[in-house]
């Protein structure tokens, strides 16, 4: 068959997830501009709290309905009439889930838009003692909720593109998203009685745009579906079959966060604040490698499992999680090292004092020590994704949640009752070990029921990965020690010390690396 649908794929892994890695890194400096405008203009409070409640819940929900939990479930079963190369069953697949999504969304953004009250009163308890705050978050709730349809509509052209390999455009749509919001704070909050409100305004926009630019690109495939709605189409209840277990491990991190969303509300204003951006700077090296690395090997996976190519299989996953760690380790050092130099220089300036950057920069530590576990899970959960076990991943996602639930409460809960300023850090480090305890029992259970074994030279990564790591270490140090007080440094200085002390971190563990025998040619995908 000629044409995308029966296509090969085109390049490795590795060049998929360059490609990914790049347009994704636009997105991010887009992001961290964002930020950056956010905390000048809103600074970190009582109504910053209030936006971080309300964006946070259509945000999970989109895990559920868009780029978690769907496409885990959507992507490998549309490899696989994909490799069958029947094309007209594969548009009649791709016809019924559109509609099936669509109405989906459609309904559960009109519940969240009734229910609006109630959901804000069970996701931030805390806020009940105040009623402007309360009400607040209610408005910004409803001004967001429908970006869940939006954005879902968008993750599935952004998935189908993705199995079609054109990873460039669904990874620099979210561009458009942070450049909408920035121009909403600019030319919008002025305006409005409520400047906060510019924030929920801007993403509602994005979710439009990301929408116009992603649907067409489907056309250009010969895939662009007409809308069918029918429940019992066998591609739909397949769909569904393996969504639902999905429902939690795709989203972990997500309902992590909404842990900690809860117990936020109960400590001082701000502490709410303070989780967001330090999530915020979490996320950037999560978006910039550990999604990119799960949705390029995904579809790979998925159609080594198709072929019964074992070996392929877990060539694949092997490089995946070595790749992993490469990457995973020096970008949760440099992060805990440099957390208040990063919080000072990005977001310092404006309604965002010292104090901000000093409770923001706690969070921050603590987080990043769960970053190699978040990316890990990554690759992980596409292992089980690509052989269509969707039921292994919901069983390890609902024990990491109670981990998480359990170690929230033990080690905030006494911060909290004896008022030690930065209990929120509390928070952020159970969400930091509670994604090193998903990836573990991952792995555990990949090895148990798959029987899948590490290929020779581990032991030997491992010990590269340590003696780069603390090349790394003494690099960022000593350039820490000789930048000396931050604050001493305004606008440009800022950033370029900043950058050049992140360039001194990422040289000296390159170098660290090549001296202990690791070579380039080992990212090549297998």
């Amino acid at each position: 068959m000629s044409g995308p649908v029966g296509g090969k794929p085109r390049g490795g892994l590795l060049r998929s997830t360059a490609v990914f890695s790049a347009m994704t890194l636009l997105s991010r400096v887009a992001g961290f501009a964002r930020d950056m405008v956010q905390a000048h203009i809103f600074g970190a409070g009582g109504i910053v709290d209030a936006f971080a409640v309300a964006y946070r819940i259509p945000n999970y929900l989109r895990r559920i309905f868009a780029e978690g939990s769907f496409a885990s479930a959507f992507v490998p079963v549309l490899s696989e009439l994909r490799q069958r190369g029947d094309e007209a069953a594969l548009k009649d697949f791709l016809d019924h889930v559109a509609g099936a999504l669509c109405a989906a969304v459609l309904v559960v953004s009109g519940l969240g838009l009734l229910a609006a009250p109630l959901v804000v009163a069970a996701i931030a308890p805390g806020q009940l003692d105040d009623p402007a705050k309360f009400g607040l978050t209610t408005d910004l709730l409803r001004i967001v909720f429908p970006y869940l349809a939006l954005v879902s509509m968008t993750a599935l052209a952004g998935a189908v593109l993705n199995s079609f390999q054109r990873f460039a455009l669904p990874a620099v749509t979210p561009v458009l998203h942070n450049l909408s919001v920035i121009a909403a704070m600019l030319l919008l909050a002025p305006l409005l009685a409520v400047p906060i409100k510019a924030l929920a305004w801007g993403v509602l926009a994005a979710g439009f745009l990301q929408l116009v630019l992603l649907w067409p690109a489907m056309g250009r495939l010969g895939l662009r579906p007409r809308l069918r709605l029918n429940f019992r189409h066998p591609g739909v209840r397949r769909v569904g079959t393996l969504m639902l277990p999905t429902l939690f491990s795709s989203s972990v991190a997500q309902l992590n966060l909404i842990v900690g969303t809860m117990f936020a509300s109960l400590l001082v204003d701000g502490s709410q604040s303070w989780l967001y951006y330090s999530d915020r700077l979490v996320e950037f090296p999560l978006g910039l490698f550990g999604v990119a690395l799960g949705t390029v090997i995904l579809p790979h996976l998925s159609r080594r499992h198709a072929d019964a190519d074992t070996e392929g299989y877990a060539a694949s996953l092997d490089w995946g999680l070595r790749t992993v760690l490469l990457l995973a380790i020096p970008a949760a050092l440099g992060l805990a090292l440099l957390a208040e130099p990063l919080a000072i220089v990005i977001f310092e300036r404006g309604e965002f004092m010292a104090a901000d950057s000093r409770m923001t920069s706690l969070s921050l530590v603590a987080m990043s020590l769960g970053i190699p576990g978040f990316m890990a899970s990554k690759v992980l959960l596409s292992a089980f994704y690509a052989r269509q076990d969707t039921r292994t991943p919901m069983r390890a996602a609902v024990a990491t949640v109670f981990i998480n639930v359990a170690l929230t409460a033990a080690i905030t809960t006494p911060l909290w009752l004896g008022a030690v300023p930065g209990a929120h850090a509390g928070i952020a480090l159970a969400t930091g070990l509670a994604g090193l305890a998903n990836a573990l029992l991952l792995w555990r259970a990949l090895r148990r029921q798959a029987g899948f074994r590490l290929a020779p030279g581990w032991g030997r990564h491992l010990l590269r990965l340590a003696l780069a790591s603390l090349a790394l270490a003494a690099a960022v140090l000593a350039a820490k020690y000789a930048v000396g007080d931050w604050r001493a440094w305004t606008g440009a200085a800022r950033w370029g010390l900043l950058l050049a002390v992140v360039a001194a971190g990422a040289a000296a563990y390159g170098l660290g690396l090549l001296a202990s025998g690791w070579r380039p040619r080992e990212l090549r995908g297998r």
